[in-house]
């Protein structure tokens, strides 16, 4: 994935939705804009005022806040992706590479397929040349404590609806796997956050003897100036 950011220093996130930023042009003129932040989560480490903020900027007349926070680099010279949306298009597009050589080759892929007793829906439903099915559930990684990365960030009653919907698909025979993108260069190995929500941590446990595969797959950042890019390169330990 390929991007063209803007530098800015974070002031402060709130709303959830939003974030102020301050810019300085060449000249050390300052100006505050307020950035859309496309992330429901806590973003512990991720929103430290005096960040490093990147963001993108949208040509939709529409939209309210046209910038769009992406990246952090952190005081502690970490890179981290707090774009969740970004979290499965990386996924597919590693699909497409073959780098997540757990799940290829297939023949097929679908998004967003409704699946599961709960109405839900699975990101990718990957279909091989035998028919065979499987379904991938993504989810952004991004908390890092005492350099272990962490799943999640806050209390999720919908990842736990997940994880019991997983195990239900491979109850049915079918293939179910959760796939943890590692979206920040500091993290080198994802574990539950039972301290966060102990009931996904159970469920995660659950699920991985229940036949559910779980994978984790870091990122890789390159930065040239204002551009960008981003794959997810690098299997990395899932510590159940």
């Amino acid at each position: 994935m390929n991007l063209i950011l803007q530098p800015s220093t974070l002031i402060k996130r709130y709303k959830r939705f939003l974030a102020d930023v301050l810019l300085i042009d060449e000249n050390n003129n300052s100006q505050q804009i307020t950035l859309h932040c496309a992330n429901t989560g806590a973003m512990t480490g991720c929103a430290e005022a005096g960040d490093t903020v990147w963001y993108s900027t949208s040509s939709n007349k529409k939209r309210k806040y046209p910038n769009s926070w992406e990246l952090t680099f952190t005081q502690a010279q970490h890179w981290i992706c707090v774009n969740t949306l970004r979290a499965n298009q990386l996924t597919e597009q590693a699909l497409a590479r073959g780098a997540i050589t757990e799940l290829c080759p297939y023949q097929e892929l679908k998004r967003e397929v409704s699946y599961g007793d709960e109405k839900s829906k699975i990101d990718f439903q990957l279909t091989d040349n035998k028919g065979q099915k499987t379904f991938v559930e993504v989810k952004s990684v991004t908390l890092l404590s005492e350099n272990q990365g962490y799943f999640p960030d806050a209390k999720t009653l919908r990842g736990q609806k997940h994880l019991r919907e997983l195990m239900t698909v491979a109850a049915q025979g079918h293939r179910a796997v959760l796939l943890f993108a590692v979206l920040h260069s500091g993290i080198d190995s994802v574990k539950a956050a039972a301290h966060i929500d102990e009931q996904y941590a159970t469920l995660l446990l659950e699920a991985s003897q229940q036949g559910v595969e779980i994978l984790a797959y870091k990122a890789e950042f390159k930065q040239q100036g204002h551009h960008f890019s981003m794959a997810l390169t690098t299997k990395v330990p899932v510590l159940i």
